[in-house]
């Protein structure tokens, strides 16, 4: 295989032009620790103001295997272990705080592995402070006097200011004191002394060339990012011992200016340096640190505080800020704390301690992947995109480097050995840092609009320098002088000429003198008319001063009659809304209970509709019932009347038949047998075969315009052979089931059994079919039919029993009782008319289901 080809690295852009002027590199500082112990192994030396040098240590090339090497590293400014903060401050930090009082922006990082110093550089210690109070301080010793009153400016949802007038921020300043009592700075000094110490600045440092026709308002914010989450160090939440509530994350936001900003962050408005440093104490607190294996007190997050000064213009007048929001500069300056790296191998760490030290190591990965991409867009001019969304820190200051303020960065160094690795990949960061370009920032027109204080008391010509001194005219009046210099011993017009022109000159001189004089005196003169006017003019004001403070004592004293009025109304009217209130409660709760009242009225009204209903059908149920037990006993009344009295009758023809008939001889008694046996055929037959079937003969029921089930089991004799009522339209059921009942209204049970006597019985069963509440069917039986089968013969023998006892030649006796003979022929003809061999005995009977 052929060996591939080496790849010829590209040629930097060489950029052409001014526009290579308009950038300035990223700001790298480097601070070098002292060690902790003096017997300690050191890997980092400082070889000059902007070099140092690392060496690899012993203990790392007898366990690696590795060389001894020297590695020099650049920088803006090298700081030794000698350093005092006062030295760090005046040549990084000042020039950023001067850029933000002239309304420009500024990013100022501390970056480093854990336990370099970097909370100690920003911070600082009781008696030495940091960056951060001395910024704090050089912003206020500078604007001091100038400062707005509060509540002038006010901050909005969108990263911008508003201007309120002086009236809506006294209202707003009297809203705020009355909802709570400020803490005093003196009382938070006089409770932690380490907060004194560390605000205790000595050294004085103000800004040069402040605007004195603006005015200025501080505001400061403090947000941490904790595991690649924003939450705000400031927000007040409520404490709740049951169930405490998590701190909420914050989002971010782009404003119509394309800046970067944390929507819904704190941001509180400070006037002196006391009360700033009590806010970030305060938020402080809350930040996340931990103790590790490396740092007893570790921060777990980045940390970024944000200082915000607004400015805006005067009036022509110099008293009060002009109303128009176009006319704000805003500038920040943001002071970073970032989170230091480390190799969890060294910290030991587990559980929360590794998540967290993998999210700090991931978003300090982003922001050196960031400046690699940027070094490399602007060394090989290609248009590689910035990872800037990968990270809330890169994300949150992408506009810082892209050209909207300065960035400095100040790299913290421990130069023990253990720290050599780590040291190593922070040189080599801060070494590709140091190549990326940031756009320089734009100056900005601040309010030059109109005179304020500074020009307030010249004349009305304008400033120094708009118009030409006195002297200069002056000078410009006299004659120029001749020249003076002597060319020849023989010359004697040069100094004739001289002393001309000085004669001119002098004269000229007493001549200004005499005019001066003059208008020396006229201008006494003008003074003393002015003085008279002028007096005359003060006891007229005084008259005036004076008529103005009877009229406003006056008023004083309407006033206060209309406040002690005011206050005697505002009482009365505290009462009458208590009072209100009372009875708006008591409104309330006849209200509800009228409501309740209602709803148990309706409900006792719907119980009684429906309880109405109930027994409304009850009573129609019973009504009928009893309507069709009064028709049947009725019918069965009338039936048995009728049956008594066509008894009665049949007994009365009979019995007149007997009587009216001739009595035969007793020889003639075998043709009264014979016509005996032409009458019992018709009236009494032998028992039927059990084969044999038997006419059927029906009745019609009482009850056939209802519509019938008619139930009949099976069983071993056929039901046709029984007499039993005969239903039309009857729907005919071997089992009684549910969609036969829901058709019809009456219910039929047919029943056999043998009787005492051995014959055959048939009971018909019959009830009323009703509908349930659940949409189902119930019987509730009514009426109970006996059907019983008797032979005749067995009956003629237990009649004949009784009536004449036998002859001893085995014959009848003769039928001589005349009753004996009528019950005989009653009972002979009711079995002919009822039918051959059936008797039907009705047994109503009332029985409940």
């Amino acid at each position: 295989m052929k060996p591939a080809k080496a790849k010829m690295p590209r040629k930097p852009v060489i950029k052409k032009g001014p526009q290579s002027n308009l950038k300035d590199p990223v700001g790298v500082y480097c601070r070098v620790r002292p060690l902790s112990f003096p017997d300690q192994e050191c890997c980092v030396e400082v070889v000059n103001s902007t070099t140092v040098q690392l060496h690899t240590p012993e203990g790392y090339r007898l366990n690696r295997n590795g060389d001894y090497k020297e590695t020099q590293y650049s920088f803006k400014r090298v700081f030794g272990i000698h350093t005092t903060q006062k030295e760090l401050f005046d040549v990084v930090a000042s020039p950023l705080v001067d850029d933000l009082i002239h309304g420009k922006n500024g990013l100022l990082f501390t970056y480093g592995v854990t336990g370099s110093g970097k909370t100690h550089t920003m911070t600082g210690s009781p008696g030495y402070g940091g960056l951060l109070p001395r910024c704090l301080n050089m912003i206020f010793n500078s604007i001091g006097s100038f400062q707005a009153k509060r509540y002038v400016f006010k901050s909005n949802d969108r990263n911008s200011m508003e201007i309120q007038c002086e009236i809506d921020a006294l209202l707003e300043r009297q809203k705020r004191e009355a909802m709570s009592v400020p803490k005093t700075p003196s009382n938070k000094r006089q409770a932690d002394p380490e907060f004194a110490d560390m605000i205790n600045v000595q050294e004085f440092c103000k800004a040069e060339e402040i605007d004195e026709d603006s005015v200025y308002g501080v505001f400061v914010s403090y947000i941490e990012i904790y595991n690649n989450y924003i939450y705000d160090l400031l927000e007040e939440v409520q404490l709740d011992p049951i169930k405490p509530k998590l701190p909420q994350s914050k989002i971010l936001r782009e404003d119509k200016n394309h800046n970067m900003y944390v929507a819904g962050c704190t941001e509180v408005e400070v006037k002196s340096t006391e009360e700033a440093f009590e806010v970030f104490w305060r938020g402080q607190k809350k930040r996340r640190i931990a103790n590790t294996h490396l740092n007893r007190e570790s921060s777990r997050s980045h940390s970024v505080f944000s200082i915000k000064l607004v400015q805006a213009p005067l009036d022509a007048d110099g008293d009060n800020v002009l109303q128009e929001k176009e006319q704000i500069t805003i500038s920040q300056l943001s002071l970073v704390d970032l989170a230091g790296s480390e190799r969890t191998n060294r910290t030991k760490a587990e559980g929360n301690r590794l998540r967290e030290a993998g999210n700090i190591n991931q978003s300090l990965m982003t922001l050196r992947t960031c400046m690699e991409v940027l070094r490399e867009n602007q060394t090989y001019g290609t248009n590689k995109m910035v990872p800037y969304r990968d990270s809330k820190l890169t994300h949150l200051f992408k506009n810082y480097f892209d050209g909207e303020g300065k960035v400095r960065m100040i790299v913290c160094v421990n130069p023990k050995a253990e720290d050599y690795e780590e040291s190593l990949q922070v040189m080599r960061f801060a070494e590709v840092t140091q190549e990326v370009e940031v756009a320089r920032p734009v100056d900005k027109a601040i309010c030059g609009l109109t005179p304020g204080r500074r020009y307030r008391n010249l004349p009305r010509g304008g400033p120094v320098g708009d118009e030409p001194l006195v002297t200069e005219v002056i000078l410009q009046s006299f004659p120029p002088l001749p020249p003076s210099k002597l060319l020849d011993i023989n010359d004697e017009e040069t100094l004739p000429k001289l002393i001309e022109a000085l004669e001119k000159r002098h004269h000229l001189r007493q001549l200004m003198t005499e005019e001066l004089n003059k208008q020396c005196m006229n201008f006494k003169a003008l003074l003393k008319e002015f003085d008279s006017s002028l007096l005359n003019k003060e006891n007229y004001i005084q008259e005036k001063l004076n008529e103005k403070e009877k009229l406003i004592s006056g008023q004083k004293s309407e006033i206060e009659r209309l406040e002690k009025k005011n206050k005697t109304l505002e009482y009365k009217i505290e009462v009458l809304e208590k009072t209100t209130t009372i009875y708006e409660e008591d409104k309330r709760n006849l209200q509800q209970e009228l409501e309740s009242q209602n709803q148990k009225l309706q409900r006792q009204f719907s119980d009684k509709r429906r309880l109405e209903a109930r027994l409304q059908g009850m009573v129609t149920e019973t009504s009928m019932k009893w309507q069709k037990e009064c028709e049947r006993r009725v019918a069965a009344t009338q039936l048995e009347m009728q049956n008594k009295l066509w008894v009665k009758d049949e007994k009365l023809k009979q019995l007149k038949a007997i009587v009216t008939e001739p009595k035969p001889e007793k020889p003639e008694r075998p043709s009264r047998e014979r016509d005996r046996e032409r009458i019992l055929p018709r009236s009494v037959s032998p028992s039927p075969v059990p084969n044999t079937p038997i006419p059927v003969r029906h009745r019609r029921s009482r009850s056939a315009g209802s519509r019938w089930v008619d139930h009949k089991p099976a069983s071993n004799v056929q039901t046709e052979t029984v007499m039993q009522p005969h239903v039309p339209n009857a729907i005919t059921v071997s089992v009684a089931n549910e969609k036969a009942l829901a058709k019809c209204e009456k219910y039929m049970l047919t029943h056999q059994e043998l009787a005492s006597d051995g014959e055959i019985q048939t009971k018909v069963i019959k009830g009323d079919v009703y509908k349930t509440r659940g949409g189902g069917q119930s019987v509730q039986f009514t009426d109970i039919e006996t059907l019983k089968q008797e032979s005749p013969t067995g009956s003629r023998k237990r009649r004949s029993s009784t009536i004449a006892p036998a002859q001893p030649d085995g014959t009848e006796s003769e039928w001589t009782d005349v009753e004996t003979r009528c019950s005989v022929a009653v009972e002979m003809r009711a079995g002919s008319q009822l039918g051959p061999g059936y008797q039907h005995h009705a047994q109503p009977k009332r029985k409940k289901p």
